[in-house]
């Protein structure tokens, strides 16, 4: 299997390849710089493994939620090569990408849950609850946005973990829900290798989807924009 991930979804601009059972990344924080540093990337790892684009079976991206410039950014990527290359895309929640990376973060264990926060900014976050399954991450319940104090937990888990730059608000979160934690990460952030590892599995699952159906997920229908002065 070739497949090529890409992620823009935060601060963090990634690409990985899987090609043949092996992952290369390239990843670099770049809060305004995804637009000049994706497509280098592209090349740069296509080249690294003696590929063309043609080879690809199969494109992936991070949907979602996160940056809204940077999910279009992603999207428009990948859904411009999937249409030309005539591949299936498989997207990949954000949320999960990062609870991904929190597994081998913290050598997490069946049953142990993760809680996942970014900042949505306007004073809410991104919030979703995971648990550890066979070393990959299974959503409880649903992706969500709200205000840090009304976070919350699924029922059932004893050991809970936290990830996500949205922790950095963890002062605003109720205490039954920081008081759970067994460690917090407060620096990840989503990766393309994490996308890709995730993709590869939901792709020999039937999981792709047409260019035209690859979609950003914002979660927050309603976005109150704020102008600069004089504009």
């Amino acid at each position: 299997m070739k497949l090529l991930a890409l992620d823009t979804s935060s601060e963090g601009c990634s690409a990985a390849l899987l090609a043949d059972g092996t992952v290369t990344e390239r990843f670099e924080l770049a809060p305004r710089g995804h637009t000049r540093l994706l497509m280098p990337m592209v090349r740069e790892l296509l080249a690294e493994q003696g590929l063309v684009p043609a080879e690809l079976d199969a494109l992936a991206f991070a949907c979602g939620p996160g940056s809204f410039t940077g999910l279009r950014i992603a999207t428009g990527v990948v859904q411009g090569l999937a249409y030309g290359l005539d591949v299936p895309v498989v997207p990949v929640s954000s949320l999960a990408a990062v609870a991904a990376d929190a597994i081998d973060r913290f050598s997490l264990s069946d049953g142990d849950g993760i809680a996942v926060a970014f900042d949505a900014r306007m004073g809410e976050v991104y919030w979703a609850c995971y648990v550890c399954r066979a070393g990959r991450p299974a959503l409880l319940g649903d992706e969500q946005v709200c205000t840090p104090d009304s976070v919350s937990l699924s029922s059932g888990i004893r050991c809970w973990f936290g990830v996500g730059q949205g922790w950095g608000l963890r002062d605003g979160f109720p205490t039954e829900v920081t008081g759970a934690m067994k460690d917090i990460d407060d620096t990840l952030v989503p990766k393309a290798s994490r996308v890709v590892e995730i993709a590869a599995q939901s792709f020999q699952e039937g999981k792709g989807v047409a260019a035209a159906e690859a979609q950003p997920v914002y979660i927050r229908d309603e976005v109150a924009w704020k102008k600069l002065p004089g504009r």
